[in-house]
């Protein structure tokens, strides 16, 4: 079992109008908002229950074309970002952003894996402590990361390679394949499939913690949320749904039917 294997330690909205968003997954997730004091930008720094757990900025600010639909980011720990960042050049994937700092914050690059699903590399900076991550499915919390790969079986072999993520259970899907659960340091952390053909690109998804799955979809409909997946059992007794939020940026839920 890996035990030094990278996590994944936070989570960025980029969007269209951070002011509609925030009061959005405020309604759905109890989401709290402050804004971080980074000059020349207007970033948010997104928590539940008092613990951070991400942030969020404009598409302005991130120095997206206006034409990009918003969109969710996740980081995963580096102990040198540039090192991996050119792991991941030399495995075949792209590099969106070159390393760079964040003054007093830590070093990041943009980069996505070799079938072009995006996240991030990220170091802190001064103590090299990653941020704090609440127990596992904290309700307001990314508690499942699933990846929607060109191709799951050599999706698995990249971040295994560049994280030390290790298999878990598989699960056989049928026509759609298979559906392989992945660990981080022993835990059971996300799922790897192919993406469906009707999925535009690779593309990560995040689940939110919710302790009511019910309660939580509803509350994402009544504040302009569009249901792509009707809620729906999961092995182990949770239930999951799919949403776009009104600007646009796709997130999932997960939780216990009350």
């Amino acid at each position: 079992m890996a035990t030094n294997a990278k996590p994944f330690v936070w989570y960025e909205l980029t969007t269209t109008d951070t002011s509609a968003a925030q009061a959005f997954y405020g309604k759905v997730f109890g989401w709290d908002a402050r804004d971080s004091g980074l000059p020349g930008m207007k970033y948010l720094l997104l928590s539940a229950a008092s613990v951070e757990l991400g942030g969020m900025l404009s598409l302005a600010d991130a120095g997206c074309d206006t034409a990009t639909p918003p969109f969710w980011l996740g980081y995963i720990g580096s102990d040198d970002v540039d090192k991996d960042t050119a792991r991941v050049k030399a495995a075949g994937g792209k590099v969106h952003s070159e390393p760079a700092d964040i003054p007093g914050i830590g070093r990041f690059a943009v980069v996505a894996d070799p079938h072009g699903a995006s996240f991030v590399l990220f170091r802190g900076a001064a103590t090299d402590q990653m941020p704090a991550a609440a127990p596992a499915y904290t309700p307001g919390h990314i508690g499942w990361r699933e990846l929607h790969a060109g191709n799951g079986e050599e999706a698995f072999a990249f971040y295994a390679e560049m994280f030390g993520w290790t298999k878990a259970e598989a699960m056989d899907m049928g026509p759609l394949g298979i559906y392989q659960i992945y660990a981080i340091n022993g835990e059971s952390a996300g799922g790897m499939m192919t993406k469906m053909a009707d999925t535009p690109a690779p593309m990560w998804l995040y689940y939110v913690c919710v302790d009511d799955i019910d309660a939580a979809v509803t509350r994402a409909k009544d504040a302009g949320g569009k249901q792509l997946l009707e809620t729906h059992e999961v092995p182990g007794g949770m239930w999951i749904s799919q949403f776009l939020d009104p600007q646009g940026a796709m997130f999932a839920m997960v939780g216990p039917r009350r």
